[in-house]
């Protein structure tokens, strides 16, 4: 038996500590699945506190032949998917805050990116905004196939979805990307060429 079975037993059975070991081992894909997802490090933070908290409610209903990174994100994009849709309703509504007090807002594309270390602000930021525009669940299915090299059935399996249907959102998800980031290389272009020094 592998030491993370081992921890998930005795997190079964009431370990704190053993659930602990857990929540250390896996926070950083969680935040960084619900960071993508959501845009904002704060909105992130709940979300992978929200995440855990579920994991530890409902850990008497995991099955050990599932591989545990796999349910553990899959209730993280699930808690996403569903504060991005209450997020759209809100935009419709008058009022941003539900009935818990909760308040949504859109993500602030100007906030410190974390990742922005690794990879180009600037292309990170865009890739962000490009998330932003798809479906929640074609979001999170783009997510765990290129972050998280998910393979289409683990996907489907994590979304509730089938595999053609995952097949499906994440070519139209592509497709959707490719034209977004085409609309805004012509942009950037136009935008260009009027302080382009005229060649003689």
């Amino acid at each position: 038996m592998n030491e993370e079975l081992v921890w998930i037993t005795q997190a079964q059975q009431g370990s704190d500590e053993a659930f602990t070991k857990l929540v250390e081992t896996y926070q950083t894909p969680v935040f960084n699945l619900c960071y993508r997802m959501l845009g904002e490090p704060e909105l992130a933070e709940d979300a992978a506190q929200e995440t855990f908290l579920r994991a530890y409610q409902h850990l008497h209903r995991y099955d050990s032949k599932r591989a545990f990174p796999t349910w553990l994100l899959s209730i993280a994009a699930h808690y996403c998917i569903d504060r991005l849709r209450r997020r759209k309703f809100s935009m419709f509504s008058m009022d941003t805050e539900d009935e818990d007090g909760n308040t949504f807002e859109l993500p602030d594309h100007n906030a410190p990116d974390p990742e922005a270390v690794a990879v180009s602000g600037q292309t990170r930021e865009r890739v962000h905004e490009m998330l932003d525009d798809l479906d929640p669940t074609d979001r999170a299915a783009v997510i765990m196939r290129y972050w998280y090299d998910y393979s289409e059935v683990e996907i489907a399996e994590s979304l509730k979805l089938t595999v053609s249907a995952v097949k499906s959102r994440l070519h139209r998800a592509r497709r959707e990307m490719a034209g977004l980031w085409q609309e805004q290389e012509t942009a950037a272009e136009a935008k260009r060429r009027p302080y382009e020094s005229p060649a003689f």
